[in-house]
């Protein structure tokens, strides 16, 4: 009987030592292993020196999308790689890359692409910097600021402003494209000309 329980006492013992090594074999390995990088140091470095220009309580967000009606009742999809709001005013979205899509009662889609870009998502109105080209209904628009009013329902279009259409090319100031009525107002400045070369066939 009391043989029995040695045994007894001297498998539990060995169990428990096992065990114990078992444990400390497995973490021990663990901490002195390589540990492995989920994001490069390199793509670490890249994101710390873009956060470093980025006015102080901001907050960055990519691959964004906002979509809604304006007042006129016509849908809206706003795209940016890359974005950020002030904690304090957080209304005004500072963008790069920018994609718009316009799409009017009557089918027709106008879609609007620039490198920088200003969201205010109080008002819904828009702002397009540097390389804004926009296309609508086969036709090409060139130029370095547009600005899309939501309460007027107005899109305007200047800085060195080019226009390539089936019927000609044309440059100008500003354009004033009027969403409700589908108008086009042209405006020039130097000298009240257009410049426009326009096939007649």
């Amino acid at each position: 009987m009391i043989d029995r329980k040695k045994k007894i006492k001297i498998i539990q013992l060995s169990l428990l030592v096992i065990g114990s090594l078992v444990l400390f074999l497995t973490y021990a390995n663990k901490s002195d292993s390589p540990k492995e990088e989920i994001v490069s140091k390199e793509i670490q470095e890249r994101i710390k020196n873009q956060n470093t220009n980025l006015p102080e309580n901001s907050d960055i967000f990519y691959n964004i999308e906002y979509s809604g009606l304006d007042l006129a009742g016509n849908r809206y999809i706003l795209k940016s790689k890359e974005a950020f709001n002030d904690k304090n005013n957080q209304e005004i979205v500072q963008m790069k890359f920018v994609e718009a899509f316009f799409y009017f009662k009557d089918d027709t889609v106008l879609k609007v692409k620039s490198d920088y870009g200003i969201y205010n998502n109080k008002t819904l109105n828009m702002n397009f910097k540097k390389n804004v080209k926009a296309t609508y209904e086969g036709s090409e628009l060139f130029a370095q600021e547009a600005e899309y009013s939501n309460v007027e329902s107005f899109l305007t279009i200047a800085d060195q402003v080019r226009v390539n259409d089936s019927k000609g090319t044309m440059f100008a100031d500003k354009l004033l494209f009027d969403i409700k009525k589908k108008k086009l107002n042209i405006a020039s400045f130097n000298d009240n000309k257009i410049n426009a070369n326009i096939n007649l066939k």
